[in-house]
């Protein structure tokens, strides 16, 4: 089926909405465009489709309730002036959606409940309740106490990460920017718009540019990366302009509007889930060509063909698995720890006691354990 026309059918939907989609140029929130959205998404739960809504705006919203013209530059300051727009934009969501007899939830997510795989299931189970309840969950990151070891960090991500939580059908990226370009639309008059990307290679990823606006976390790379989490995850994504009242109706009924994302076909399992998408990555493997084409055929990932380890990490940590070009081939959960791994890369398992002092397992990452990324 196409990618298109597979959104049809779509009934388990994320929809992200960027800063810049809700505030004004100024800086101030955009009221009409969040009534818009909101009669929208109301309009298509009447229809039955489930929804969930990643907003940003909690940033946006406190700057304008205490008169700030710009985001400040201290972290505490930052949770701060989070802390009071949440609930000024909550509030917001919470009148309008009433108007249309649309009951709300709020859930305010951080890394560390996909970090740990009982609050992973948690996470799940409390935004499946609220969607079988009849209730629209609105999620966003908890920035009045997130610090770097547990911040997700933008909110592509986080809507990517609560697609995977909830296994959408489609994930709904609205930005200020019509989808991915063949090059950066406000310095190329020659660049496209390109409607479709079965796969994020290395080379779509050199197309994404910088940050996004000066209100906003994202760009386009943050994009890119929720992609390729949503698509693994069997989540169909696309990446459209906010700008514009209608664009997920239109999007949803199959119009070419934006960029795509198909899904990958095969679903992955909770705890396959957890683990690529979930589970925090502290390192990175690079291995050979051999090990990349065992790896495909479903085998383990072995010592003997990795060439490189990069990163700090103990057993039980997740690592990334690279090729020598630097593609990602798989994500899985180590059994060595990193001073360990960089004695044994490259050597036979009957060769471990030797050099690490310890008999250990065969395997560097089982199959089991272990996610295709490719």
């Amino acid at each position: 089926m196409q990618a298109r026309e597979r959104l049809k059918e779509a009934k388990r939907i994320v929809v992200k909405v960027g800063t810049s989609t809700l505030t004004h140029p100024s800086g101030r929130l955009d009221l009409g465009r969040i009534e818009g959205l909101v009669r929208e998404l109301a309009d298509l739960k009447n229809a039955g489709k489930e929804i969930l809504l990643v907003s940003s705006g909690a940033i946006a919203a406190g700057l304008g309730r205490l008169g700030l013209a710009e985001k400040p530059s201290e972290i505490p300051e930052k949770q701060a002036v989070a802390a009071i727009g949440q609930g000024v934009l909550m509030h917001i969501y919470e009148k309008l959606f009433a108007e249309y007899g649309v009951t709300i939830g709020q859930v305010l997510l951080t890394k560390e409940n996909a970090a740990r795989h009982h609050q992973y299931l948690h996470s799940r189970d409390a935004l499946q309740a609220l969607l079988a309840l009849g209730a629209l969950p609105i999620i966003n990151e908890n920035d009045a106490v997130s610090v770097d070891e547990i911040k997700i960090g933008d909110n592509d991500n986080l809507s990517a990460m609560v697609a995977s939580l909830v296994d959408a059908d489609a994930l709904i990226l609205l930005t200020d920017i019509e989808g991915l370009y063949t090059a950066n639309p406000s310095e190329d008059p020659e660049a496209t718009l390109i409607e479709e990307v079965p796969e994020i290679t290395r080379e779509v990823m050199a197309l994404a540019g910088g940050a996004g606006s000066k209100l906003g976390t994202g760009g386009m790379a943050t994009k890119l990366e929720a992609a390729q989490v949503a698509m693994n995850a069997g989540t169909s994504m696309v990446i459209a302009s906010g700008a514009e009242n209608g664009n997920i109706r239109r999007i949803l009924a199959g119009a070419p509007i934006g960029t795509v994302f198909p899904a990958k076909e095969a679903h992955l399992r909770v705890r396959k889930s957890w683990i690529a998408f979930g589970k925090r990555l502290l390192g990175e493997l690079v291995v050979d060509a051999g090990c990349r084409q065992a790896l495909e055929g479903g085998s383990s990932l072995l010592a003997a063909g990795i060439l490189s380890v990069e990163g700090s990490f103990d057993r039980g940590s997740a690592v990334r698995v690279l090729d020598e070009a630097g593609q990602e081939i798989a994500r899985g959960i180590v059994n060595y720890k990193e001073e360990e791994l960089s004695r044994i890369l490259g050597h036979r398992t009957e060769e471990f006691p030797e050099l690490i002092g310890r008999d250990s397992a065969g395997e560097v990452i089982h199959r089991d354990n272990m996610v295709l990324m490719v």
